[in-house]
């Protein structure tokens, strides 16, 4: 039997959530409404599965997930949210989140994203993956989520053909403090070395 965790700071949300997978046949080792208490008893019973509300108080969802990617607990998570953002599932993604839905179709999708994800494989909403022109295989070495709002600039610049003096002067910075951030960026970004390889992939990937 999957034992699983659920978590969620709307008590009518848990409710409904927690019976319908009784109904399914699983056993619910633990119900909550805080994150801290999550958290702490996924440490403690070391659930199969733990279904967590990405906003909590306490701790998120998305917390839970990051300390627990530091530790050798085997507990699998999957994400519930209202935002239906590019943002917040490829963050959850490099966290190691396996499933992630949205909320006003969770019970639709649950069954089937507990199995894909007991079974070692990921499982992410069908309507968030529509809505957001999401291919499965999608590269996240192409994720600007990554890069700072200052990184995400100067890229914009550096698609632009702007040299790094062009761009020191326009932000006001160092041409040091530019250079720094062009290493940081093609760090993030996993770019390949060559000549001018940033400046290519800035303008193969301008938006």
């Amino acid at each position: 039997m999957i034992d699983i965790l659920i978590a969620d700071d709307h008590p009518i949300v848990l409710f409904g959530t927690k019976t319908h997978l009784e109904q399914m046949g699983l056993n619910i080792v633990a119900a909550c409404s805080n994150g801290i208490e999550a958290y702490n008893l996924i440490m403690i019973k070391r659930p199969s599965i733990a279904l967590l509300d990405v906003c909590m108080p306490g701790m998120t969802g998305m917390e839970i997930a990051e300390k627990l990617s530091k530790t050798k607990t085997f507990t699998k998570i999957i994400l519930l949210t209202l935002q239906n953002e590019l943002s917040v599932l490829n963050y959850a993604k490099r966290l190691g989140v396996k499933g992630f839905l949205l909320k006003e179709f969770a019970l639709d999708e649950i069954e089937k994203c507990i199995e894909e994800v007991q079974s070692g494989r990921e499982y992410f909403s069908q309507q968030l993956k529509t809505g957001l022109h999401l291919s499965e295989n999608a590269s996240t070495n192409m994720n600007l989520d990554v890069l700072t709002f200052s990184e995400k600039k100067i890229l914009q610049l550096i698609a632009e053909h702007k040299s790094s003096k062009e761009i020191a002067s326009l932000l006001f910075i160092s041409e040091k403090t530019v250079e720094t951030h062009r290493a940081n960026i093609i760090k993030k970004l996993n770019i390949p070395s060559g000549k001018n390889a940033l400046l290519k992939w800035a303008i193969e990937n301008k938006k």
